[in-house]
């Protein structure tokens, strides 16, 4: 098992950067493939960002493809999200997810972190 803790969340104004960070312990973090997924107010969760194994593969959603990018530090068992150009809606609970499979699913992805809270306000 992998236990995720999501940080870096906060209220922003339109328009900054903002970067999540998730924290993985227990098994092997170089053995995971990870990914951002982010629930709204009244909304499913959606996916956002995936990031291979070996960090050379990534996929976006539409809505943040160029203004958000995923990486990891296999090293350090972190997964980043670079978010730039924030808008209102990109305020939701964003989630760090661990799977052994890349996609944009939320059933390939076994284990979670509990959220971290972006607003962004107009």
């Amino acid at each position: 098992q992998v236990q995720l803790v999501e940080s870096g969340g906060g209220l922003v104004p339109a328009g900054i950067s903002l970067r999540l960070s998730c924290a993985a312990s227990g098994r092997a973090f170089s053995s995971y493939s990870m990914a951002w997924f982010r629930q709204a107010p009244g909304k499913e969760r959606d996916f956002v960002a995936s990031i291979s194994l070996n960090g050379r593969n990534t996929n976006y959603a539409d809505s943040v493809k160029g203004r958000f990018t995923i990486s990891r530090d296999n090293a350090k068992s972190t997964v980043y999200l670079q978010m730039n150009s924030l808008t209102v809606d990109d305020t939701a609970v964003y989630y760090c997810a661990a799977g052994s499979l890349t996609g944009m699913s939320s059933r390939w992805y076994a284990y979670w972190g509990q959220g971290t809270q972006v607003t962004v306000s107009s």
